[in-house]
């Protein structure tokens, strides 16, 4: 294997400023900022019509932009062709030439770019080598199963050595397990490569897993862009803790001067002090990790199913006003708590948030 594959490249440096995107009286964008680092994988999430996608395309020069600007290395490409900014994308379709063997499916745009036939094989046969499929570059498309396809779409898309990777949403296509493993062989790669990379997906697991940081969008807007960890234990705010994860919906009434909320029976500190006068009727989030039960014969609490799930085990119950509780505990511990017990609850130490309007 060549030195282009063992030595990571240094990565291309993106940057989005007040970008609008309009179609008609929709706004993909809405005045989007985003700084992607040299080398750093950005998963961009968010619900359909949120305008991920939309970014996405704007980099890649596929979408224009109304206002804003889109830099990479300081230089604002707004206006270049897709065809000269050096971008490699891989869609959800693989989008391979079925009458093209893999190796001339992986070596298409060294064509296009006038490489010499044999530095351009021997350049195809190396990304077949890297993405696991160096026994197959004879066959043709139809001869590979889906997630195949698309590690030669992959392949194909870093032949050209880009300064960027753009991956939309591109294992969506595939099942379960297959989709399990080639992220974790995206990120193998992006990380031995060490090409800045943008990555659309509507799977929150798969965005957490796979990303350095994570983009939460909202109606064209970033709502929070953070470590996959950050942002799902400080939610910065209550859609971006209601879109990330699973939450308890609980009523709760504020207190301490808008400082606190009271959840049956037990009052929790609040992330920000936008509860509003004390007495309030409100929703309140919380993680279901957050959640404590203990088996108790008078206990207020009545658990309804028992779901085990390895090492944890998810408790739904039902609070003494019949709000659902969901309650994630170690297995062991959750072992005497089946459907039917009573139970006390607890909460954690964590600062909670207020559910919105919108939710």
């Amino acid at each position: 294997m060549t030195a282009v594959l063992e030595t990571p490249r240094t990565g291309a440096s993106v940057q989005f400023r007040g970008l609008h995107r309009a179609f008609g009286e929709v706004r993909a964008l809405d005045g989007l900022d985003l700084l992607i680092t040299p080398g750093e994988l950005v998963a961009l999430l968010g619900p359909s019509g949120c305008g991920k996608t939309t970014a996405l395309r704007v980099l890649a020069g596929l979408e224009q932009v109304d206002v804003g600007e889109v830099l990479v290395d300081g230089t604002d490409v707004v206006g270049v062709p897709a065809n000269k900014r050096d971008m490699g994308m891989v869609f959800q379709a693989y989008s391979l030439f079925p009458n093209l063997t893999v190796r001339d499916n992986v070596a298409f745009g060294l064509r296009l770019r006038g490489v010499a036939a044999p530095t351009r094989q021997k350049r195809a046969q190396e990304l077949l080598e890297l993405v696991g499929l160096d026994s197959h570059g004879k066959r043709y498309p139809h001869q590979l199963s889906g997630g195949q396809q698309q590690r030669v779409a992959l392949a194909r898309a870093l032949a050209i050595e880009p300064r960027v990777l753009l991956l939309d949403e591109p294992l969506s296509a595939l099942d379960a397990q297959v989709r399990t493993q080639l992220r974790d062989e995206i990120r193998r790669l992006q990380l031995r490569v060490g090409i800045t990379t943008l990555f659309v997906t509507h799977d929150q697991e798969e965005a957490l897993s796979i990303a350095d940081r994570v983009g939460v969008m909202r109606v064209g807007r970033l709502e929070q862009c953070d470590t996959p960890a950050e942002l799902y234990a400080r939610p910065a705010t209550a859609f971006v803790a209601e879109f990330v994860g699973t939450m308890n919906h609980l009523p709760g009434v504020v207190t301490g001067g808008g400082t606190a909320v009271e959840v049956a029976g037990h009052r929790l500190a609040l992330a920000d002090d936008g509860g509003g006068a004390d007495g309030r009727v409100t929703t309140v989030l919380v993680r279901p990790e957050a959640v404590t039960l203990e088996a108790a014969a008078d206990g207020p609490v009545r658990i309804t199913d028992h779901s085990f799930r390895g090492a944890v085990t998810r408790l739904t119950a039902t609070l003494a006003d019949g709000t659902r509780l969901l309650a994630d505990l170690p297995s062991v511990a959750a072992a005497e708590l089946r459907p039917g017990t009573t139970a006390t609850v607890g909460f954690g130490s964590r600062p909670v948030l207020l559910a919105t309007e919108e939710l």
